[in-house]
């Protein structure tokens, strides 16, 4: 919960943040999986993903244009060792009503995303870093105790390269 609450008060992942060369971001994670757009039609492609278990780097023009942590309730997920030095993996159940109650706890301000609210997902957005965290009611593959509940499933943020 740590390193999401950081995240949604800094807009960086850690060093990570938007705006930063790939390479430097490859330096200090070690070499990413890339998207297979990317492997087909090589590196100088724009807005696909560098992958890290379940963190995901959006790249534009060989810069980072986002981050994102990715999850799946009712399993774990996996995070590098530069992001999560402690544990090579971490419970990805977050409910909804958990992340806020960090993020108040923590003076980290939000706000809803009319954007991507509606029907069985809702979203915030963190003030200033402008990270959006995007929760839905648990699929039926998700094995979570409270299935009523809208249940953490991406964390991001973007920025515009130019």
């Amino acid at each position: 919960m740590d390193v999401l609450v950081d995240f949604a008060r800094t807009g960086r992942i850690g060093p990570l943040h938007c705006g930063m060369p790939l390479a430097e971001a490859e330096g200090l994670l070690g070499p990413g999986r890339p998207h297979p757009a990317i492997v087909m039609m090589g590196p100088d492609i724009d807005g696909y993903p560098y992958s890290w278990d379940g963190l995901r780097l959006d790249v534009t023009r060989r810069r980072v244009s986002g981050l994102c942590v990715d999850l799946h309730p009712g399993s774990t997920t996996k995070l590098p060792a530069l992001v999560l030095p402690e544990s090579t993996t971490y419970e990805a159940t977050i409910q909804r009503e958990e992340l806020i109650t960090a993020l108040d706890d923590a003076g980290c301000g939000h706000e809803v995303n009319g954007v991507l609210t509606f029907g069985q997902q809702s979203s915030i957005l963190t003030r200033p870093a402008d990270v959006c965290a995007v929760f839905s009611l648990p699929g039926r593959d998700d094995h979570v105790p409270h299935r009523d509940r809208h249940h953490l499933r991406v964390m991001h943020k973007r920025a515009d390269i130019v």
